[in-house]
C-alpha cells in the first residue's frame, strides 16, 4: 500500500483568503492543515488582543470545512528578526516594510521549518500571487491585490514548497466563494494596518518603543521655522497629513514632508504636492535579492515598483557589489529610504532591494 501524502500547512490568519485558501486545498482532496501564526502579542487600551478574535476564527473556519487545526507561537522569532529591525530603521529616520521582513523571516522561513519539521509537504497561504510550478515568482491575477511585491525576498526553493490557490481569482471571487461555503469570514474587512502594530494609533504605538525626539518644521524654501515635530521616525517623504502647520494664506497650498535632516533633527516641508524637492530619477539600493540567486545581468532593462499598487515604472538596473543603482525613464515621486523596490518581467517577480540613497 502507497504512502498518503503529506499534509499541505496552511498559514492562517483569520482572514476570509487563507480560509478560502485552505477550502479549496480540501476540495482539490489534499490533506490539508490549519495553523494560525501568533506573531504579536499585546492587548489593547481596554484589554482587547486582536489575536483572540482571528484564532476564534480560524478555528470557525477550519470546523467548518473538516481541517485539523493548531497554533504556534512565533512572538520571539517576529520580535528579533522583524521588529527589532523596523525599530532600528526608524530610528534612522527612514520607512521600513515590515510586511516584506515578516514573509522572509516568519511565513517562509520559521513556519516553513514547522511545517516541515511536522511531515508537511509544504505550506499554502492568502497571498494574492502566483507561482509557475517551478518557483518562480508571478503576479496574481488581480492587478489592486497582487500581493507578489511583499514575497521579492523569497528563493526558488521556497517558493516550490509554496502554494498559492488564490493567486489566480480577484477579491470578489474569492468572497463568493466563503459565501457560498457558508465561512463566517466571507464578509470580514481586510486588515490594513502595519502588520505588527494592527489598526492602533501608529504614532502612540511606536511611542513604548522609541522615545520621541521633537524638533524643528522648516520651509525648505525661506528656512523659517513653520512649526515643531514629535519625532522624525512619525513622518515620510511626501506625507501632508498629520503635520499640524498652519495654512497660512489662502491659495498657498498645503505642506508636504519634502526631506528628514537626522543629524539637526529637522523635519523640512514646503508647499504643493510637486515641490521639486519631492522627485527624483534614481536610487542608490542596497540588500539586493533575486528569487533566481542571482541577478539576470549586470546591466537590465525591467518593470518595476516603487511601491505597492503603484503602476509600473521602465527602470534601468545596474548591478554592484552588495547594491543596485536604479534609474527611471520617469521621475518619481517620494523615493523613500527603507522602502523597497521590486523589479518585474511580465508577469515575472525576479527580486528587488531596499532603497537606501536617493540620487
Amino acid at each position: 500500500m502507497s504512502n498518503p501524502a503529506p499534509p499541505v500547512v496552511v498559514g492562517m490568519s483569520g482572514g476570509v483568503d487563507s480560509a478560502v485558501a485552505a477550502l479549496l486545498l480540501r476540495r482539490e482532496g489534499a490533506p490539508v492543515v490549519g495553523v494560525f501564526m501568533k506573531n504579536w502579542d499585546e492587548r489593547d487600551q481596554d484589554g482587547r488582543c486582536s489575536a483572540d478574535q482571528d484564532w476564534s476564527d480560524v478555528r470557525a473556519v477550519c470546523d467548518k470545512i473538516g481541517i485539523p487545526y493548531y497554533s504556534i507561537n512565533f512572538t520571539r522569532q517576529y520580535w528579533d528578526n522583524v521588529f527589532s529591525l523596523c525599530l532600528d530603521e526608524f530610528r534612522k529616520g527612514r520607512t521600513p516594510n515590515p510586511d516584506v521582513l515578516c514573509n522572509r523571516e516568519i511565513k517562509f522561513k520559521a513556519f516553513l521549518d514547522y511545517a516541515l519539521g511536522v511531515g508537511g509537504g509544504g505550506v499554502a497561504t492568502g497571498h494574492f500571487c502566483r507561482t509557475d510550478g517551478q518557483g518562480r515568482l508571478l503576479r496574481g491575477l488581480d492587478p489592486l491585490k497582487d500581493q507578489s511585491y511583499f514575497l521579492y525576498m523569497l528563493r526558488r526553493e521556497q517558493l516550490r514548497l509554496a502554494r498559492f490557490p488564490v493567486g489566480g481569482m480577484t477579491k470578489a471571487k474569492v468572497r463568493a466563494i466563503a459565501r457560498e461555503a457558508g465561512l463566517t469570514v466571507a464578509e470580514k474587512r481586510d486588515s490594513t494596518g502595519v502588520c505588527f502594530i494592527g489598526e492602533r494609533r501608529f504614532k502612540e504605538f511606536l511611542q513604548r518603543y522609541l522615545p520621541a525626539q521633537p524638533g524643528l518644521i522648516r520651509d525648505r524654501e525661506t528656512g523659517e521655522t513653520v512649526g515643531r515635530h514629535d519625532g522624525l521616525m512619525f513622518y515620510t517623504l511626501g506625507q501632508r497629513r498629520g503635520l499640524g502647520v498652519g495654512g497660512g494664506k489662502s491659495g498657498e497650498g498645503r505642506w508636504f514632508v519634502v526631506d528628514k535632516e537626522l543629524g539637526k533633527n529637522t523635519l523640512w516641508v514646503s508647499r504643493g504636492g510637486d515641490a521639486p524637492e519631492l522627485y527624483s530619477r534614481a536610487a542608490l539600493c542596497v540588500e539586493p535579492t533575486w528569487i533566481e540567486g542571482e541577478s539576470p545581468a549586470r546591466e537590465f532593462r525591467c518593470a518595476a515598483k516603487f511601491r505597492y499598487r503603484q503602476d509600473d515604472q521602465a527602470v534601468s538596473v545596474v548591478v554592484g557589489s552588495g547594491s543596485v543603482t536604479v534609474e527611471a525613464d520617469e521621475r518619481q515621486r517620494a523615493l523613500t529610504p527603507g522602502q523597497s523596490v521590486v523589479f518585474y518581467d511580465g508577469e515575472l517577480c525576479l527580486g528587488g532591494a531596499i532603497v537606501d540613497k536617493v540620487i
